[in-house]
């Protein structure tokens, strides 16, 4: 391989995803640039420049030009951050949320409509082809390290989105699946997995409800649900979920955080959940993000003698 074989590769891809073209309608009114700093908002709730930066190897004027321009349009906000007083939190406004969902729904639409145009029959190799792309020329990979190979994800991977076509179905299968294998649950579980996603589905309003989706490698990892409880003023966590080959990534925890920071914003006054004595690693993560324990009661359920658990956060004794 030469270095006129990859820049005739990234010739042909670039065209082939439109990336210089920044009049066509999957960018519009934005630069690919502005549109990938949107998409970066939309999917990491809590980010500060210094992170975009980083993520996305920016030089820091022209990040700041960009967010500036985003504040003057009401797409952004800037405020101090949770962790770093020195470091400012940008958040998306309810229209740049609107506007990061139009461009990704284009994005969506763009990329179905040349899907269609492969076969069948060569879309496996075409998604072993990518991976392979990634797996060789990714940080960290290819490097003799005895992994043989394989890309080891890096919690920056992960995006949180909104669910695609499929993704609720994924959602009730996940569940099941895994509650089944790690903990024993029959199928009174499923049941009521697929209630509650249905109800979401038939019936919620996005401005005070929401389901995430953490995707790693172009696939689902991880979920959790924001719903209206019946207490009002009150949200509830629920069915929040991580495969067992994307723990350790923080999945959880940014899933937790994402519906705690929109429960807020959505004017709730706490955030409630029930779960099971049993699940330790998702009760450790509720506690991190300041949910109190308030009750707890035996009970047979899913075919388990287990104890349930209401936990409760106030979002007025959180700090914003």
């Amino acid at each position: 391989m030469t270095v006129q074989d990859v820049r005739s590769f990234n010739r042909f891809y670039t065209n082939v995803i439109g990336a210089l073209d920044y009049g066509r309608r999957l960018y519009a009114p934005y630069t690919l640039t502005e549109s990938r700093v949107l998409y970066e908002l939309a999917h990491a709730p809590r980010t500060d420049a210094a992170d975009l930066r980083t993520q996305l190897h920016l030089d820091a004027g022209y990040l700041t030009r960009i967010l500036n321009k985003f504040e003057e349009d009401g797409l952004v906000e800037r405020g101090p951050s949770d962790t770093d007083p020195r470091r400012r939190r940008i958040t998306l406004t309810a229209p740049g949320r609107e506007a990061a969902a139009l461009l990704d729904e284009r994005a969506r639409e763009t990329v179905g409509a040349m899907l269609d145009t492969v076969p069948d029959k060569d879309r496996p190799r075409l998604a072993e082809a990518m991976r392979t792309v990634r797996t060789i020329l990714g940080d960290g990979d290819g490097d003799g390290d005895g992994d043989g190979g394989r890309r080891v994800p890096r919690p920056e991977d992960v995006v949180l989105r909104e669910p695609a076509p499929g993704d609720l179905g994924w959602i009730i299968q996940r569940n099941a699946a895994l509650y089944a294998a790690e903990y024993g649950f029959d199928a009174d579980y499923e049941a009521l997995v697929a209630r509650i996603v249905a109800d979401y589905a038939e019936d919620h309003d996005p401005r005070q409800e929401r389901t995430w989706i953490a995707e790693l490698d172009g696939r689902p990892v991880g979920c959790v649900m924001c719903v209206r409880d019946d207490t009002p003023g009150a949200a509830r966590l629920r069915l929040l979920l991580v495969e067992p080959d994307a723990r350790g990534l923080r999945i959880g925890d940014r899933l937790v955080g994402a519906l705690v920071d929109f429960a807020r914003e959505a004017g709730y006054r706490e955030v409630v959940l029930w779960t099971n004595d049993i699940l330790g690693a998702a009760r450790r993560i509720y506690q991190r993000h300041g949910f109190v324990l308030v009750a707890e009661k035996p009970h047979h359920s899913f075919g388990r003698d287990l104890t349930g658990q209401d936990w409760r956060l106030d979002l007025h004794a959180t700090p914003h």
